[in-house]
């Protein structure tokens, strides 16, 4: 595999911040999370993969996916118990936000307590904030979305919450004099959002460092397409189809395909990319250069969209309506220069020219085992002996069931003995996850990654996501570290032993 040092083999885990355990309702970057980082190192794990970190949308079921910005961090996962230690609130303070544990996410409650929480302590600093050094060179560092996002969000709250393209003309058009008087009138709100991200990056920082110091690198995920109703849209008009008046003129979808008739209609408004490439695909480097700052490697959600995307009429009943039209290709990332860590998301039904654009930039793909073992297994390429070395290959991803609930739920008669047969033994519900655990150590992709649900053998219960419901989603949590015990820890070591995966010597994987 080009992309990495000859033989080199890695394992990773998946496993978000939100759904790490503590007492504040929610997973966030605080001890739990360095915990996390311990038990990496002793089990011989590399990798820690998690999901899009940016602002998420309550009305859009707090996707990760759905995001009020490209750049900006999601303030619920702040740790309270880091903010105290940083001496930005006290014990009891943090305690007020603190909740009864739950194996679900209450989204409006702990929004409600986490906000409570960085307002009390934005209020003990204030415009003091100005004359920090730390913050004013974090200010400086991120000028370039920091301020359209702190405006943003904050002119949103005070009209109502609606969204932009409802804002009276001057602010939705960005007329410099109505933007100055506004953000007079909103000082102290704005500097208030822009405390909220200091904080988030300041921890998130912290927790890379620690990796590092543990010979982990963390890897991000980043969405392809924006929300329509993002600082990143109404600060950058032009970038995006869009209508006079600000509303979509063409919207992302998928076409038609044997699990849809219609297709599915996404609704994100899709990218201009002739001014995208007339500007150097300026906010799209910015993008992927914050992206890798924030994280050692980053995965690119829907790659096939770079080649050619699905492009639907915007008010098109559904997606069958949409043409395939062409995306910026090779001409983006020949923009970026250089090797760059990230992982292409070719999940799907995907086309000659969009693996030859992945590979001609030596970007691993992904590779998932539940694909593997339908009726064309000798020849799909999610199979374990058909994975080939330029690839990560995973037990599921977050928008799969785990493991055992996929064995005892998904899978069909057929395919559990397709399984048992692969295996070498009787395979059921109860050492599913761990066979397909062993299967991805044991394959030729560089990096495999199993998710902690199926480490830990739990049913669809611990499902993150069902792709196409709308609730319910991106809930799941731990209920404790217990779980992760030295015991697992060994028995993962043992197996990346066994496997190869444990010869990283150096975070510097690359040959280049």
């Amino acid at each position: 595999m080009s992309r990495f040092k000859d033989g080199w083999r890695a394992a990773g885990l998946m496993l978000h911040f939100s759904s790490l355990p503590g007492p504040y309702g929610i997973g966030d970057l605080g001890p739990a999370a360095h915990s996390f980082l311990d038990f990496l190192k002793r089990a011989g794990v590399h990798f820690w993969q998690v999901l899009p970190v940016n602002p998420t949308a309550p009305a859009l079921g707090n996707s990760p996916y759905s995001a009020f910005s490209a750049f900006a961090g999601n303030e619920l996962l702040v740790s309270p118990a880091l903010m105290v230690e940083e001496g930005w609130i006290s014990k009891a303070e943090a305690d007020l936000a603190r909740q009864p544990p739950a194996a679900q996410i209450d989204f409006p409650r702990t929004i409600r307590l986490k906000s409570d929480l960085l307002d009390r302590a934005f209020a003990r600093v204030g415009f003091g904030l100005l004359d920090r050094e730390d913050f004013s060179r974090f200010s400086w560092d991120n000028a370039m979305w920091l301020n359209d996002y702190a405006f943003f969000m904050t002119a949103k709250a005070d009209l109502g919450g609606g969204p932009w393209t409802g804002w009276p003309d001057g602010l939705k058009y960005r007329d410099d004099h109505q933007l100055g008087v506004h953000g007079r009138r909103l000082s102290e709100a704005i500097l208030r959002v822009k405390f909220g991200q200091f904080l988030f990056f300041s921890q998130l920082r912290r927790l890379r460092e620690g990796a590092a110091r543990r010979g982990v690198m963390l890897m991000g995920d980043t969405a392809f397409y924006v929300n329509h109703d993002s600082s990143d849209v109404w600060a950058n008009r032009h970038l995006f189809r869009l209508r006079p008046d600000g509303l979509p003129d063409k919207v992302a979808g998928v076409p038609p395909d044997y699990f849809s008739e219609t297709g599915q209609l996404w609704g994100n408004p899709v990218f201009n990319w002739a001014d995208n490439r007339a500007n150097g695909y300026g906010w799209w480097l910015s993008r992927l250069r914050h992206n890798l700052a924030m994280f050692d490697w980053v995965r690119l959600d829907h790659f096939r969209a770079f080649r050619a995307y699905w492009s639907v009429d915007a008010g098109a009943a559904t997606a069958a309506s949409g043409a395939w039209e062409a995306g910026p290709g090779e001409s983006l990332f020949e923009s970026a220069g250089g090797a760059l860590n990230l992982v292409a998301e070719d999940l799907g039904v995907i086309t000659p020219d969009v693996t030859e654009l992945r590979r001609g930039f030596d970007l691993p793909g992904m590779r998932v085992l539940h694909f593997g073992f339908g009726p064309d297994q000798p020849l799909s390429t999610h199979c374990p002996f058909r994975i080939e070395p330029d690839n990560l290959v995973y037990t599921a991803t977050h928008d799969n069931n785990t493991t055992r609930g996929w064995y005892e739920h998904d899978l069909d008669y057929a395919g559990r003995q397709r399984l048992s047969d692969l295996a070498g033994h009787e395979v059921t519900a109860r050492n599913a996850a761990w066979t397909l655990v062993r299967l991805a150590f044991l394959s030729p992709g560089a990096i495999c990654v199993a998710t902690v649900p199926d480490l830990l053998d739990l049913g669809q219960e611990a499902r993150l996501n069902t792709p196409g419901t709308a609730s319910g989603n991106w809930g799941w949590r731990l209920d404790s570290m217990d779980p992760l015990s030295p015991g697992l820890a060994g028995r993962l070591a043992e197996l990346g032993a066994l496997a190869g995966r444990d010869n990283l010597s150096h975070p510097n994987v690359l040959s280049v």
